[in-house]
């Protein structure tokens, strides 16, 4: 394997652009980074080509860019289904979370939390944030080291700060805009590395040969109709208990509310959501037909078997380099590429954590507040210190098992709780704060006691998942010729004495906390009398066509002037 000057060249380039954009933005341009709408929101004044880009590289990360591939190539095609629920994600958000925030015209999503139910909630829900991605952006941060040791053989642990440092860099100087904008150099660069992956691989592998080799092995697997939970992929689970976790990520989460809250009208920021939509759902199937690809080049020999790599999570980056290592620049193209996914999440996760931190945790405590330069600069030094500490917290990341499925079920520990809230909120008129924050700690509890029981059994070797045969019989430098077992010799006695909750397939945790959150709300809601408020815009549009007050014609005021 061979990462030449010119790939060295190309990747290089990637992260000084990136860097050069956060200075344009913070010392160059008309809008300079000095207040907090502007540093936060871009000043409400974005366009729809920035933010959709920015909106798909945020989701699309490293995550999903190596974890793919790896995830057809060991369990099949199964998940591909995931984005039959994008669409429908994507409604949902249109006619019911977007609306109320563009309404209230706020900063961070979370003032609605305080708007509808008290100050307690929404600093609870600030904290779930911060915790969804302390524990999210430093899997992204390990995803491209990963993949830079596997081609370079750099130790990944010496690839970490640097690329902390000029996500870090940009991110703080430039705000969102400088955000924004390298997010969409970084999706450019992710779509051209991700197309020059699936051409050099079918030079010699067509689709037609692919299918077949995929289909001989039992990867093409779309019609898993069994109804048992504790199943990992089935059609139920990739389609309705994925369609709660996208729904938590994309519609009441900061780092995707505050992209699109920085757009001047609704309409537009609808626009940007289909766009989204169309996005998430061409880079997912690109990296799934990566991965069956992958299989059937390694078809005979597979990889990790022989011992060429250790984690199916360096599948792809073995695979560039068997493919591209000899055509100068295209492995630094790839590279680039999964950097800038990376960057793309964690700069983003950066700034609205930033966000969160000053207008939800500091500025409600200020005896008086703080100037914008002030108030900027206090941002910048959180983005800093942030960043830090995620660069730290990468090294527990090595101890977990696959990264699709380790990322998810790590998020579903806030998601499903802060879906929850902001769904009782909007449909629920009668929920009221005490139901909110007893519903959200119930699901908090649950889903992490879940969670992280699982993963602990994955780490420990005692929750197990049936996974696709392989063969090292092509590989003429090996003794033993013998095919490999579907289930690698596992005995799965051990994964049926583990607690049934924790052999739950992860893609029903979000489910299960948004269904528990809003249970939970509800009950307490009722016992502790409702609440009596009045006000529309707190509700989803179509809710208050069922409620005894109907919305006032302020309301048409409000949204015909946001849109000016």
């Amino acid at each position: 394997m061979y990462f030449g000057w010119i790939d060295s060249l190309v990747f290089a380039a990637m992260l000084i652009l990136s860097a050069l954009v956060g200075v344009y933005f913070a010392f160059f341009a008309k809008s300079q980074q000095n207040s907090t709408s502007e540093y936060l929101v871009g000043g409400r004044n974005m366009g729809i080509f920035p933010i959709s880009m920015s909106l798909i590289a945020s989701y699309i990360s490293g995550i999903s860019l190596l974890g793919l591939p790896a995830e057809m190539y060991v369990y099949g095609t199964q998940y591909w289904l995931i984005t039959a629920s994008e669409a429908f994600v994507s409604l949902t958000m249109i006619f019911v979370y977007l609306p109320v925030f563009y309404t209230l015209r706020i900063t961070s999503s979370y003032e609605y939390l305080n708007l509808r139910f008290s100050s307690k909630v929404r600093t609870f829900g600030s904290c779930l944030f911060l915790l969804k991605m302390l524990l999210y952006i430093p899997i992204v941060i390990y995803v491209p080291a990963l993949a830079f040791s596997q081609v370079t053989g750099i130790n990944l642990h010496h690839v970490t700060p640097m690329v902390c440092i000029v996500c870090i860099f940009y991110t703080s100087l430039g705000g969102l805009r400088a955000v924004v904008w390298t997010d969409s150099l970084q999706t450019i660069l992710m779509v051209g590395g991700a197309l020059a992956v699936v051409v050099l691989g079918s030079r010699d592998l067509p689709p037609s040969l692919v299918w077949e080799r995929n289909f001989l092995s039992g990867r093409i697997d779309f019609a898993n109709w069994e109804v048992d939970p504790t199943v990992r992929h089935t059609i139920l689970s990739v389609t309705f208990g994925n369609y709660f976790y996208w729904l938590a990520a994309c519609s009441v989460n900061q780092a995707m509310v505050q992209r699109c809250l920085s757009l001047p009208t609704l309409k537009q920021a609808n626009v940007a959501v289909g766009i989204l939509a169309v996005g998430i759902t061409f880079l997912v199937s690109i990296s799934c037909y990566t991965g069956l690809l992958i299989y059937a080049y390694f078809y005979d020999c597979d990889p990790i078997s022989a011992k060429r790599i250790q984690k199916s999570d360096q599948l792809l980056p073995y695979f560039v380099m068997e493919v591209a290592g000899s055509v100068p620049g295209l492995p630094g193209i790839f590279m680039a590429g999964v950097f800038s996914a990376a960057l793309s999440s964690m700069s983003t996760g950066l700034n609205s954590m930033a966000g969160v931190i000053y207008e939800d945790l500091i500025k409600p405590k200020l005896s008086q507040p703080l100037s914008e330069v002030n108030a900027s600069r206090l941002m910048k030094a959180v983005v800093i210190i942030i960043g830090t500490i995620c660069t730290i917290l990468v090294f527990v990341v090595e101890k977990l098992g696959m990264l699709i499925q380790a990322g998810k079920s790590l998020g579903a520990i806030t998601a499903g709780p802060l879906l929850g809230m902001f769904t009782l909120g909007m449909l629920f008129p009668k929920a009221n704060a005490k139901g909110a924050l007893w519903g959200g700690f119930t699901s908090l509890a649950l889903v992490a006691w879940i969670s992280i029981g699982a993963q602990s059994a994955i780490a420990r070797g005692d929750l197990l998942y049936l996974k696709k045969p392989v063969t090292t019989f092509g590989c003429s430098q090996l003794n033993n010729s013998a095919d490999i077992s579907s289930n690698n010799g596992i005995d799965f006695t051990r994964t049926q004495e583990i607690p049934y909750l924790y052999r739950l397939s992860y893609l029903y945790y979000t489910l299960l906390g948004t269904s528990t959150a809003i249970f939970v709300g509800i009950v307490v809601s009722y016992i502790t009398g409702g609440t009596k408020e009045e006000n529309p815009e707190l509700y989803a549009p179509f809710i208050n066509r069922f409620r005894s007050v109907k919305p006032v014609k302020k309301q048409k005021v409000v949204v015909q002037e946001h849109r000016l």
